[in-house]
């Protein structure tokens, strides 16, 4: 995997976790800008070609 992949899929696991920890606080804005960032970072990804939700990346 390239390096461009590599630090796209990274960016999506990170807003991903960003959510979660969003989520379990409560924290309506931080959810909203979580919500935001991951949004843009699957949209990225499937620019380059990546299957974010194929990877199980996207679950729980």
């Amino acid at each position: 995997m390239s390096e461009v992949a590599d630090a796209l899929l990274a960016r999506v696991r990170a807003a991903h976790a960003d959510l979660a920890a969003a989520l379990k606080a409560e924290d309506v804005y931080a959810v909203a800008v979580a919500q935001d960032e991951l949004d843009d970072a699957v949209r990225l990804a499937k620019r380059h070609g990546l299957d974010v939700g194929a990877t199980g990346m996207l679950e729980g």
